[in-house]
């Protein structure tokens, strides 16, 4: 038993939680017995369990009191699991298509039970390493993002209502702090937990820890990072938040939420995308080159930015007469004035999303916790090819990104570091 009645659960225990708890009780039709329970947590913080009766389903996850994938020599806060159930519920509202449902939470045990995604679903990494391409996903992705990101935003909201919401948000400082961290300091310096795939590149790791343009780079990105509360954002938007089918994709896992810059999650998933693409080379094999589901990757990332642009836009078209307070319609109240604040926003949003994402990529290949799309290459040194072209390519984007003017400009340079 931990403090305030905190207890770490296993399938045993929680069936005497479940039984204990008549939401959850309800969601399984009142019918407790029989019940499968299997724990699935892959990642790096908490204990997840599948819960499957005769009547019903759903998720459990608890959240630990320190970092799974390290042990209890990195103690973490518990409380990580109200900022996360917060989110999953303030996304839902708005998009509630692609974010699964809250069912109960319980602060103290640190427990969120939400829908179970069964089957298919699967999550979106896993789904790329195995070649699979998802018709619906640049456009699902975009949705979630230009929802989440514009009406949690100034852009809709007045400030009054901004603050408030991101006073409650302030709370998740331990989580924020811990990508402060693993994002913007550690791949840049000499950190216990930085691995890369050595001997093969232990001359880029160094490489990057003694460039100083970089450095400079980075250091304006974590600032922002620390300092800009723009909106409402999911603060670990990988493509291991992501569960998917053909026909359905539901963001999962918003802990790190907090209120900042609207390019981190942008930059993430689009970061994320591209690391999947150079990971491809290595999954290849003589039945299947994976070129043409390279091209798939491209063209879904060409389609993420592309229909996200224009549906953000179109948003704030809807809504530019509304409560919003970053520009107000009785200043900004001519079409071409309006037009121009709209093209200055994007152009600085997309900036930020290619600065977010390389440094997402950087730490994904020369820090702590690495990606299965690298990992499960075998072969090292095949594994280091293309983890080293991912690497270049993000090294130039943070420190050039702002001279990149279009998405297609930066396929083109994925294209030209893919052949390197």
């Amino acid at each position: 038993m931990g403090t305030q009645g905190f207890r770490t659960l296993n399938e045993e225990s929680l069936i005497e939680y479940i039984k204990a708890t008549p939401a959850l009780c309800s969601q399984l039709g009142d019918q407790v017995e029989g019940l499968t329970i299997k724990e699935v947590g892959d990642g790096n913080l908490n204990f997840v369990y599948i819960v499957v009766g005769p009547n019903g389903s759903f998720v459990i996850k608890q959240a630990l009191p320190y970092i799974r994938c390290i042990g209890e020599s990195w103690p973490m806060t518990k409380e990580r699991a109200y900022f996360e159930a917060l989110a999953l519920k303030e996304h839902g509202r708005l998009c509630p298509n692609h974010v699964p449902e809250v069912y109960h939470f319980d602060r103290p045990m640190s427990l969120i039970a939400m829908r179970y995604l069964k089957p298919p679903h699967i999550i979106l990494r896993k789904g790329l390493i195995a070649g699979v391409e998802y018709p619906l996903l640049a456009d699902h992705m975009s949705d979630y993002m230009a929802n989440t990101l514009f009406f949690t935003s100034l852009l809709f909201r007045s400030t009054l209502e901004h603050k408030r919401s991101v006073a409650e948000f302030c709370g998740n400082v331990e989580l924020c702090r811990l990508t402060e961290q693993v994002v913007f300091s550690d791949p840049y310096r000499d950190a216990q937990y930085n691995r890369w795939t050595s001997p093969y590149l232990d001359n880029d790791a160094e490489e990057i820890r003694h460039d100083d343009t970089l450095k400079l780079e980075v250091a304006g990105l974590k600032s922002m990072f620390c300092e800009r509360a723009q909106a409402l954002i999911h603060g670990d938007l990988h493509t291991g938040s992501v569960m998917v089918t053909t026909d359905s994709t539901q963001v999962i896992d918003p802990e790190f939420a907090f209120y900042g810059p609207m390019g981190f999650d942008i930059g993430a998933y689009l970061g994320n995308l591209i690391l999947a693409f150079f990971a491809q080379d290595g999954h290849a094999d003589q039945v299947n080159d994976r070129e043409k589901y390279k091209h798939w990757i491209l063209t879904t990332l060409r389609e993420t930015w592309n229909l996200f642009e224009n549906k953000f836009i179109s948003l704030w078209n809807k809504h530019q007469d509304g409560k919003g307070e970053a520009y107000l319609a009785s200043i900004y109240n001519t079409t071409k004035l309006h037009l121009l604040v709209q093209k200055k926003y994007m152009k600085d949003l997309f900036h930020d999303a290619l600065g977010f994402g390389s440094a997402k990529m950087i730490r994904r290949i020369v820090g702590v916790a690495h990606v299965e799309d690298f990992e499960s290459i075998t072969d090292a040194s095949k594994r280091a090819q293309c983890e080293r072209r991912a690497l270049n390519l993000a090294k130039l984007l943070l420190k050039e990104r702002r001279g990149f003017d279009s998405i297609d400009q930066v396929i083109a340079s994925i294209q030209e570091f893919s052949s390197c």
